[in-house]
Formats: structure tokens, sequence, C-alpha cells
């Protein structure tokens, strides 16, 4: 009798920030990241410098948890919610841990897009969403497999989620999503009129 199996899984880990612990202020949070964004000077003119639509604070302040206290809250439950992730992983720490060491706001505004990307250096990546307006973007992640693809033929378009080459998923307001950070994504044009917020961090291992 033939037999398939699944080898070499990716794993999206999805949750609400308050599974695991009071989540902060969901109004409080998206002002704190609206006030942020409007003091970042540093960060407002590497937007303009890089052509980055929209604000991100990644090249200007990547201590958030340090400056101010909602993030500090934020960051406590984010460490519950990658240690639940590691261990579906399995990973062999080796006495190691695998503890945050980047952390930043992203503001797109309407029109704007995250271009396709990974995150080098880092073991889990992972964003929750501050605020997701009626037909803002969702996060696209890319089959790690492509390079590697040659001479296949596309999928066809009603393939299962784990067939397909692209799956778009639809973030929530106060839910987190984790991944290992070499899966490359991307977020595709922001159709809303009104801002897509988000925080967006990198854990390490050492």
């Amino acid at each position: 009798m033939s037999k398939i199996v699944s080898l070499f899984v990716t794993r999206l880990y999805r949750s609400q920030l308050s599974d695991l612990g009071k989540a902060p202020d969901a109004a409080e949070l998206n002002n704190s990241c609206l006030s942020i964004a409007e003091d970042d000077e540093a960060g407002q003119q590497w937007c303009d410098d890089n052509d980055f639509p929209g604000y991100t604070s990644y090249a200007s302040l990547d201590y958030l948890a340090w400056r101010f206290p909602i993030f500090k809250n934020l960051v406590e439950l984010l460490d519950k919610h990658v240690a639940q992730f590691v261990e579906d992983l399995q990973f062999n720490l080796d006495g190691k841990e695998v503890k945050l060491d980047s952390m930043w706001i992203n503001i797109l505004p309407a029109g704007g897009i995250h271009t396709s990307h990974l995150h080098p250096h880092s073991v889990i990546s992972g964003t929750t969403y501050v605020a997701v307006p009626k037909g803002a973007s969702k996060i696209k992640f890319e089959d790690p497999r492509h390079s590697m693809m040659m001479a296949a033929p596309t999928r066809v378009t009603d393939a299962r989620e784990e067939m397909r080459s692209f799956v778009y998923v639809e973030p929530e307001v106060g839910e987190v999503l984790l991944w290992e950070s070499w899966l490359r994504h991307e977020v595709p044009m922001n159709m809303s009129e009104e801002d897509r917020i988000s925080v967006s961090f990198n854990y390490g291992w050492g």
C-alpha cells in the first residue's frame, strides 16, 4: 500500500498575546507607537534616505523595552510565546538561551509595502499586530525550497495550503506570529487608507 508523508515541515506559530498573560492595552500600545514615530527624527531620516514607506524604528531605536514600560510588558509576554514555540521546534539549545536581541515598530501607510526579506543572524522572528484596518495587507510567506525547484511545474490554484508556493496570513490586532528567521516573507501593498501598525522582533541563540 502506498504511503506519502511530509518531511522537513516549516512551522508557523499563531496566538493571541493574551493567551499567555495580560496583554498591553491595545489603545495605549497604538498611541505609544505613533508617539515614538513622531518623535524619532533619526528614524524618520533613515526612512527618507532609504525610500522606506511610512516609518520603522529598525535603524534608530532597538531598545524599546528599556525606554518604554509598555514594551517591557510586551517583551515579558513575547518571551513566553517564543519559549513555547522553541519547545515545539525541538531545538537542542546546549544550555544556552533563545532571547530577544532586537525589536522595532513598523507603520505602513496606504500604498506602502515591505519587500521580500528574511532575518539573518537570528533564530526566531515574529510580529505582533497593533492596528490592522480593513483592507490592510496580509503577511506573505514564501516556500523556502524555491531556489531548488528548477524545472518543477507550478502548483494548481486550489492546492492544499502546505503545498502552495506562497501562503498569505491575515493577522488580527493582538495576535503574535512567530517563524524561524530563515523563512522569507513580505508585506504586500497596504490597500487600506489607514496605517497598518505592527511591532516586529528577532530572538537569537547564545
